[in-house]
């Protein structure tokens, strides 16, 4: 049996060893980071870490977020070998179609990974969400003596990580919030894609953070086990700051030609370089994947060890139940992702009297909502007051102020909802929304459900001018894979996007929202904006048999759209009124539903002050969509809409001329 020094060693090099094995037979990756990283990992996983390989989502684990994704051989190895449901077969199946092992980290795809991350920042972003979620569970749930959310949420990031703008932002929240069990390692191994890192990075990331009001510390060789073992326990001991610990590593460690060079990054070392590798680690075989039984049994400790914290754990939990029924029921209840019964018992009603701009709508259905929905939180960036976001008398950690971050703030929510216990929104102008696509796409892809609150949604915003007024925005988010964009036209849809946004399961929600009034549609008079759920339905239709023409629109445009309605049906003509809201929904809805809303061979006029580019699915064979293929202008709105042709006038031509 080697000893216990000796074992480690080999333990670490198993990490190292997968990692070049997996890169080179896929021939595709990023081994020298895993390399480096393999002593912390080692540390970490088996020192400090809580977590239980048999049940991933153990809900008081500690949480690790790999910031770094290129890194996730990393990952991978650590998984397989605790003993989590990743097996050797899939280690050897890296990068290649179908698998558990994907090129970059993966939430919901492989069992241990807590966030999706590989564009470099988010997981920082995603850490610092899991944190504040852990934090505030903590506050409303802990009781003296009964601790029952008590965590820790680490991140591993890299130079890379620390360069993109979004750390900056996330980290700054961070600091200010004195998030004391929010603990990061930073990577500086020296190297980026490019080269050494001197290139383009002469920060002082130390400095840098306490600036941020974070507790930093330096280890300067990271293969010295006992000094991360000590670095980590300090970092524990700081409980009113974040920590950050900085780690001096050499990118790819153990490779004799490749080791400190920007070769081991984003490359597999080539297969004479494994050879040489494994030959200079003292590694007993050159046979790809050979995993030491020494190794994998004293990594396999985790299993025992990571059990009998969950069953110590799970017997806190029994007398946290015991002591307090109520508060166990409700967190139970939270965590499960289940809704209260009457959640949208309080919901408002409109009528034709109500005019206002869908986002002051909004605002009354938020409040309405939080009242019987105590996990739902959320706040704005930096503009509460315009997108009317605040809970009003919601008591403490309802709000948040995420600061003029959007990037930060999108990130942040995600780790909220990685975390689990609370339904959170986030609000800024729909312009803005260009700051946050990059998390907007990440909850996207895997199916996170953030609620964005997306006011000032067209020129209807007025004299701001177009540096602040949305074209391509609605297009482009709706282009974005599981994405589901609501613009309501009215305060009465307003109330129906939100039943829908909290009810919605699989991708994030955009509330779309004017800033300028709009008239609250007669629902007496038109049909209910129930049908809002389906997407597209018919709102008004005149007698007489099949329409002769569809005008259909989205939020402040079915005003002009019902306008023009009436107008053309006073002269006699059939035609049909559909209010568009949701055109993902619509998609969603069986053929013979929507052939019955838009019926085919029945010319379209589509009205949405915005490009015209996701619509052209909708329009059959004779259409015209009024548009905007422009930017806008600085002038009061309704000169905006008259000069760029958005005007009842001008839905009434185009229909006249589709009809003759």
């Amino acid at each position: 049996m080697p000893d216990s020094r000796s074992l480690d060693q080999l333990c670490i090099n198993t990490v190292r060893t997968l990692a070049m094995d997996a890169v080179q037979q896929a021939d595709s990756g990023h081994p020298g980071t895993a390399m480096a990283l393999a002593p912390l990992a080692y540390v970490l996983w088996q020192r400090h870490l809580r977590y239980n390989p048999a049940n991933p989502d153990w809900a008081d684990r500690d949480r690790f977020v790999l910031s770094c994704g290129h890194a996730c051989m990393l990952l991978y190895s650590t998984l397989y070998l605790t003993g989590y449901d990743l097996t050797l077969d899939e280690i050897k199946q890296f990068r290649q179609w179908g698998t558990r092992t994907p090129g970059h980290s993966e939430h919901g795809v492989t069992p241990g990974v807590e966030a999706t991350t590989g564009p470099l920042g988010q997981g920082t972003g995603n850490a610092v969400g899991m944190a504040i979620a852990e934090a505030q569970l903590a506050a409303l749930f802990n009781r003296p003596g009964h601790e029952v959310v008590d965590h820790y949420t680490y991140f591993l990031a890299s130079d890379g990580d620390l360069m993109e703008g979004i750390s900056h932002e996330a980290c700054s929240l961070a600091g200010h919030l004195k998030l004391g069990k929010l603990i990061g390692f930073y990577d500086d191994n020296h190297i980026t894609i490019d080269g050494d890192t001197a290139l383009t990075f002469s920060d002082d990331t130390g400095k840098r953070f306490e600036a941020y009001g974070w507790h930093v510390q330096s280890v300067a060789d990271g293969n010295d086990l006992d000094a991360l073992d000590k670095a980590i326990q300090a970092a524990k001991r700081v409980t009113d700051q974040p920590s950050l610990i900085i780690v001096r590593t050499h990118i790819g460690w153990g490779s004799p030609h490749k080791q400190d060079t920007a070769e081991a990054h984003g490359a597999p070392l080539g297969i004479e370089e494994v050879k040489l590798t494994k030959q200079n680690l003292g590694w007993p075989t050159l046979e790809p994947f050979h995993v030491p039984g020494e190794a994998l049994t004293h990594w396999r400790r985790a299993q025992a060890r990571g059990a009998g914290l969950e069953a110590e754990w799970r017997k806190k939990w029994d007398a946290y139940r015991m002591a307090h029924p109520e508060l166990g029921a409700e967190l139970e209840r939270r965590l499960a992702g289940k809704l209260p019964d009457g959640w949208d018992a309080a919901l408002p009603a409109f009528g034709p009297k109500d005019a206002q701009a869908t986002r002051a709508a909004s605002g009354k259905v938020l409040n309405a909502i939080a009242s019987k929905l105590p996990e739902f939180i959320g706040g704005s960036a930096d503009l509460a007051g315009s997108n009317n976001t605040d809970i009003k008398g919601g008591g403490p950690g309802r709000n948040f102020h995420f600061g003029i971050r959007e990037h930060g703030m999108a990130a942040v929510v995600n780790g909220i909802l990685l975390h689990g216990g609370f339904i959170p929104f986030c609000g800024t102008f729909l312009i803005f929304s260009d700051y946050m696509r990059p998390s907007i796409r990440l909850a996207a892809l895997t199916h996170l459900k953030p609620i964005y609150v997306l006011t000032h949604d067209s020129i209807g915003l007025g004299e701001d001018g177009p540096t602040h007024q949305p074209i391509e925005q609605l297009s482009t988010l709706r282009a974005i894979p599981n994405m589901t964009v609501i613009r309501p036209a009215d305060a009465t849809e307003v109330v129906e996007a939100w039943r829908a946004a909290i009810l919605h399961q699989h991708g994030p929600v955009a509330l779309v929202l004017t800033r300028q009034k709009v008239s609250v549609v007669d629902r007496t008079k038109y049909a209910p904006a129930a049908g809002l759920h389906r997407g597209g339905y018919v709102l008004a239709e005149s007698s007489g048999g099949k329409p002769e023409l569809v005008l259909m629109g989205t939020g402040s445009e079915v005003e002009l759209v019902l306008a023009a309605y009436e107008r053309l049906t006073a002269d006699g003509r059939r035609l049909r009124a559909v209010s568009m809201p949701c055109l993902e929904f619509f998609a969603r809805q069986p053929q013979s539903y929507r052939d019955n809303v838009l019926p085919p061979g029945v010319p379209r006029v589509a009205v949405e002050a915005a490009a015209p580019m996701s619509w052209y699915r909708w329009m059959g064979e004779r259409g015209v969509i009024v548009g905007i293929e422009r930017f806008g202008a600085s002038a009061p709105y309704q000169r905006i809409y008259q000069e760029l042709g958005l005007t009842v006038d001008r839905i009434v031509t185009e229909a006249t001329r589709l009809l003759g």
